[in-house]
């Protein structure tokens, strides 16, 4: 499996969990879509280091080859899994 196809995944897999099984439905709020660009900053900023300073290496043949701020594309769908699975349980278990 390349890291395109699981980043895909994960995304549709964060999604699924968000809209269906929790039913927290975050990708629908204004909020999430207003303050997710802040974490999004902090990503790039984040990858842009370990990437650009080769701390991290990716296969060429396991990515598209876009990349932002030295980061393969696929880390940015990586990290919108991360962040809505991680805030839609949270959402979900708070009382």
């Amino acid at each position: 499996m390349t890291y395109t196809v699981a980043a895909l995944l994960g995304v549709a897999g964060a999604l699924v969990v968000d809209l269906f099984v929790l039913r927290t439905r975050l990708v629908r709020r204004l909020v999430f879509w207003a303050t997710y660009p802040i974490v999004l900053v902090f990503q790039l900023l984040s990858n842009g280091i370990l990437t650009g300073r080769g701390v991290v290496r990716y296969d060429p043949d396991a990515i598209i080859g876009l990349r932002i701020a030295y980061a393969p594309v696929e880390d940015l769908l990586f990290g919108f899994a991360l962040v809505l699975l991680t805030l839609s349980i949270w959402t979900r278990l708070r009382p």
